[in-house]
């Protein structure tokens, strides 16, 4: 033990952002064959929340080993890529936004980018066809991933050496994990689309149906994960992984070459910061669209007393629900990469730009969509995907947002290297005016460019009360993403909710076109009924979202909650 002290006080003294002391424990073995899901927990010394209870384990236990929150939060994305590959990935991209012990604020953008032998209208037909069939499933689909080099722009910031963080997703895919009831059904749901979109037959295929309990072992994601390890980024993009994906797109006709592969690089940004009645909100900047459709979704309610309207009253869902169609309507004239499109967020987010978006404003009926326009700017100037949060004693916090984009991504699998590929290519404006899968549309700003990074949705975020961490929160869900996060953030800081009860209460959803309103299952009938009558469409969803969330309360610690909609999972200590 004497040992293992002196290791982690040199460990602690080179960490770069973690100043504070905390005691290693004990590391405990993970039982991957029978494991319990957990959805609060209250701690003392830190929290993980994640879509997989192996994965909220592990990030757990590299707390304990004295590993800070950017630390559990890169073992726990690495367990998601092994026990949740339906969205955990290496294979595709995402978010990062953690808020350092010393006060700063990071962000780290690893969305997939178009292939360099991408074109604008690649997925349209001579006689004008838009062809989602192939920008949905497939190796075509595919965007360059960014996963892999997302982490490691992240792990500058962590504690521990790289290989612990690593070596618990390498022994879950070489030894296996049981499967949950779930995971079970989403395989035996999917194989006839791994027939048709692989060209190995990857391990999720079997003869038989999967059934919980299940072990599922992939030999070849061990073996991609151990080149990571042992060469880190030039273990993906480079070498025999890069080759085995460069060989996969050969064998079915996707244009990702190696070029794309040894060229691709994460970016750290500034995050997209507001403050809305004295709390600092600090989430992501384009290419996600999440962070700025919060800001403008958060101001156009801030002088409207909603506190007063309540919880689920028709007069808060109705304003909510036109502040939702008004954002959304920027976001398919406006938004995009900003690396090749000039976003105009300054004047997207000017408090007299969001009064004139709230003229047309009726309290007493629906504005229909088509009235709605993008506004005119004042003056010249991305349903599968996971969520994870991590809080430590020291002061950090993270937030992951990352995604294959649907569920499984492509369906397609990298023949001995054991990962999906992304079906990101469809998050793009394939054409203008086709709504993606999820019925978001777009145009110029959203065009597909080599090189580019296409729109996304995903929202983490950090709520700062007196410049310290108070909520991270974020969620899967297409373009349902934002608004979820709106409306959790509302509920705690409008409506007084608890934790629990901010993220179980239904939740709802507009987007502009199509114009409906889609209202998760136990939503009030009364008030469905009354917005009927003020001229909504209204859509009844089986659930929306799997909201994270970890909450700091006054006696400072910390309040996680996982999702009940899902195998969700809340641990700490």
């Amino acid at each position: 033990m004497r040992k293992f002290l002196k290791v982690f006080i040199l460990l602690s003294f080179l960490g770069s952002c973690n100043t504070g002391k905390q005691t290693a424990v004990p590391s405990q073995t993970l039982n991957a064959f029978q494991y319990n899901i957990q959805k609060k927990v209250i701690a003392e010394n830190g929290a993980v929340v994640s879509a997989h209870t192996l994965a909220s384990k592990t990030g757990l236990e590299i707390l304990k080993q004295g590993g800070n929150a950017i630390d559990a939060a890169i073992a726990t994305q690495l367990t998601l890529a092994v026990v949740y590959p339906q969205a955990g990935n290496l294979g595709g991209g995402g978010f990062f936004v953690a808020r350092l012990s010393n006060g700063a604020l990071v962000s780290i953008d690893y969305r997939e980018k178009a292939p360099g032998n991408a074109g604008r209208d690649m997925y349209v037909d001579a006689d004008g066809t838009a062809r989602t069939d192939k920008s949905q499933n497939g190796h075509l689909s595919s965007g360059v991933p960014g996963s892999v080099w997302g982490i490691m722009a992240a792990y500058k910031y962590a504690k521990l050496p790289f290989e612990k963080l690593i070596q618990p997703a390498i022994d879950l895919a070489e030894k296996g994990f049981a499967i949950s009831e779930r995971e079970a059904k989403a395989l035996n749901g999917l194989q006839d689309e791994l027939k048709k979109f692989n060209t190995v037959m990857p391990v999720f295929v079997k003869a038989a149906k999967w059934q919980p309990g299940d072990t599922l072992i992939q030999t070849d994601l061990a073996n991609t994960l151990k080149r990571i390890r042992d060469k880190g980024v030039a273990g993906f993009y480079k070498g025999e992984t890069a080759r085995l994906i460069v060989e996969e797109m050969k064998r079915g006709s996707g244009i990702i070459s190696y070029d794309d592969l040894k060229n691709y690089t994460a970016k750290t940004r500034q995050p997209h910061t507001f403050i809305y009645k004295g709390y600092k909100i600090v989430s992501m900047p384009m290419p996600s669209s999440g962070g700025l459709l919060l800001h403008q979704m958060m101001k156009m309610i801030e002088d409207r007393n909603i506190a007063s309207m309540g919880f689920h009253s028709v007069q808060s869902v109705q304003l909510m629900t036109e502040v939702e169609k008004r954002a959304f309507a920027d976001r398919g004239e406006y938004m995009g990469d900003a690396d090749f499109y000039k976003v105009p967020v300054d004047r997207l987010t000017q408090e007299a730009y969001l009064r004139e978006k709230m003229k047309n404003y009726d309290p007493l009926k629906a504005t229909p969509s088509h009235t709605i326009k993008p506004g005119l700017l004042l003056q010249p100037e991305s349903t599968e995907t996971t969520h994870l949060n991590v809080i430590d004693k020291e002061g950090n916090a993270v937030a992951i947002t990352t995604t294959l984009n649907n569920s499984y991504g492509s369906k397609t699998v990298v023949g001995g290297a054991g990962f999906f590929l992304n079906d990101e290519m469809d998050d793009f404006s394939i054409k203008p005016g086709v709504p993606n899968m999820y019925g978001a549309i777009g145009g110029d700003a959203n065009a597909i460019v080599p090189g580019k990074r296409m729109l996304s949705s995903m929202t983490p975020t950090i709520v700062l009360k007196d410049n310290k961490p108070f909520i991270i929160v974020g969620t899967p869900g297409g373009t349902t993403i934002p608004t979820s996060v709106f409306q959790t953030l509302v509920n705690i800081i409008e409506f007084g909710m608890s934790t629990e009860e901010a993220v179980y209460q239904p939740k709802f959803h507009h987007q502009w076109l199509p114009d409906t309103l889609e209202i998760e299952k136990g939503f009030p009938q009364s008030v469905g009924d009354t917005l009927r009558k003020m001229g909504y469409i209204l859509a009844l969803r089986s659930g929306i979202g799997r909201t994270e969330l970890i909450r700091v309360l006054p006696n400072g610690t910390f309040e996680a909650v996982a999702d009940k909609r899902g195998d969700d999972d809340a641990e700490g200590w």
